[in-house]
Order: structure tokens, then sequence, then C-alpha cells
């Protein structure tokens, strides 16, 4: 139980995320937080505290070079290190065949990505993004707050959240790349 909300902003990715750990009906404010840079990338996870932990002190992100399109990198090399580091962790998981991860936002190169349990690597065309159990209602303040700087931008949205959902708890955590 989540929130993670980014945007892009005059080439700057921002992404914040909140503070709670949940389990069923338990409820931790955890003091390590779900965003963070590594290298050239910020990050702001859902799923797992494992995962998160294995994206912020274990993935050593691919080098991209130059030539090689945005996409093309984070569909193919990137996933490509990602899976690895996860499994490797010993949290990546199998079912029915099909590799399992979790979900996390991205910003690289000016860029905001979504990274789904499968691996998938989505890029909306809004400029924004969110994931977790307040994602709904932190897109909505993502639209409705467009003319805020970014910072304000993604605190409203994680308030909003806060306010509407049970599983997201500051205090809230933003960086920027």
């Amino acid at each position: 139980m989540t929130c993670i909300a980014g945007l892009i902003h005059e080439g700057q990715v921002f992404i914040g995320g909140d503070s709670a750990g949940v389990a069923g009906f338990d409820l931790t404010v955890r003091a390590d937080a779900k965003v963070f840079k590594n290298g050239d990338f910020v990050f702001g996870f859902t799923s797992s505290f494992r995962m998160g932990q294995l994206l912020r002190h274990s993935f050593v992100p691919p080098k991209r070079y130059p030539d090689k399109d945005v996409m093309a990198y984070m569909v193919t090399d990137f996933v490509d290190a990602l899976r690895n580091c996860l499994k490797a962790g010993g949290f990546a998981s199998k079912s029915n065949e099909t590799e399992v991860g979790g979900c996390f936002l991205v910003g690289y190169a000016g860029r905001l990505f979504e990274i789904e349990s499968d691996y998938q690597v989505g890029e909306s065309a809004t400029g924004y993004a969110a994931v977790g159990c307040g994602s709904q209602v932190a897109h909505g303040a993502l639209f409705a707050n467009s003319e805020l700087p970014p910072v304000a931008r993604i605190t409203q949205a994680l308030e909003a959240a806060e306010a509407h959902n049970a599983g997201v708890r500051g205090p809230f955590h933003i960086e920027s790349i």
C-alpha cells in the first residue's frame, strides 16, 4: 500500500512518495524512504520494500550509449539488468511460467517511466504518473493542479491520497533529477 507520484517539469523529473508500510490492517510509518536517486535515475517504488532495497542498494543501471533510443534502452538493457538484480536478490518470482517483479516509477533523461510487475515499460502522454493504492486520487490531483510548482503539485497529490486512502501515510519524500 503506497502512493508514488511523479511528473516532468521543464526537463526535470520529480517523484514523491509516502512512508506507509502496510500488511493487512497493520500500518508502520517507515523511516526508509520509497523515493531515492541511483546514479542518473530517480526511483519511487510500491509492491515491496525488499524490491526497493534492491533497487537502491544493489541495482546498477547499465550504461546507455548515446545512439540508443531512451525507450529502447529502458525496454531492453534496463529491464534485463533489473530482472537479473531482482532474481539475484531473491525478489522476482515465477507464476505459471511468467516471471513477476514489482511496480515502480523511474525518472531518467528527462522522462518518466512506469515499470509494471510484468516488466512492461510505460510512459504516460500526460507528463505525470502515479502508482500504488492511492494512485487514482493522486492522478486526479495531478490533473487538477497543473498551475502549481512541481514540488507543491506532488505534495498536494500525496496529501489528497493520504486523505482518501487508508494505505497512504506521510511523511512524504520528494526527489528530482
